[in-house]
């Protein structure tokens, strides 16, 4: 693929990928951020290469994910350095760019909540079929898992959201169920 072509692709899917970034970064933009721009630094400077094997969409995602879990395990580490307290840079970087609040209802906090008490794997395997569309073998393959384990973890996932939510619902009385009619 030219790198003109590669960069054409790689804009078109910009707003998904920083939208998977979010999801591998526990929804830290600045974090997030961070990752896609090493993320194409990598693509850009020949440490990460498409060979076709899977979609360009696919690729991407399990390239974004790589890279955030290193990220994350290099920051673990510098921490356990300074055993003495944190990285006082990070502190920072974290409070002067707070993430945006998108909370417009109770119910979409509820689901958030719901969908954050989901082990990672069935998290992962659930935002990548509902958010960024793309199928469960696509799923398994940015998971670098087979399509058993990432059919596991989906059906897993939505068992538990559907649990959890209806939970929420009986505490709560949040209807999260579809209202049927009822017979007169």
């Amino acid at each position: 693929m030219e790198i003109a072509e590669l960069k054409a692709e790689l804009e078109r899917l910009h707003r998904a990928s920083f939208g998977w970034a979010l999801s591998c970064c526990r929804r830290d933009y600045a974090e997030a951020e961070e990752v896609l721009q090493t993320v194409y630094l990598k693509i850009f400077e020949g440490k990460a290469r498409y060979r076709g094997e899977a979609s360009l969409k696919t690729w991407l995602f399990a390239v974004i994910r790589k890279t955030a879990i290193g990220e994350y395990r290099k920051r673990l580490l510098r921490n356990l350095v300074f055993i003495g307290g944190l990285d006082k840079r990070d502190d920072a970087a974290t409070t002067e760019t707070a993430p945006v609040a998108f909370e417009k209802s109770e119910l979409q906090k509820q689901f958030r909540v719901a969908l954050a008490k989901l082990p990672p794997r069935q998290r992962e395997a659930l935002h990548l079929v509902f958010y960024e569309d793309l199928s469960l073998s696509e799923a398994a393959a940015v998971m670098g898992i087979s399509i058993g384990s990432a059919r596991q973890h989906y059906d897993r996932g939505k068992k538990h959201l559907r649990d959890w939510l209806s939970e929420t619902e009986t505490n709560y009385g949040i209807g999260w169920r579809r209202k049927t009619q009822s017979a007169v």
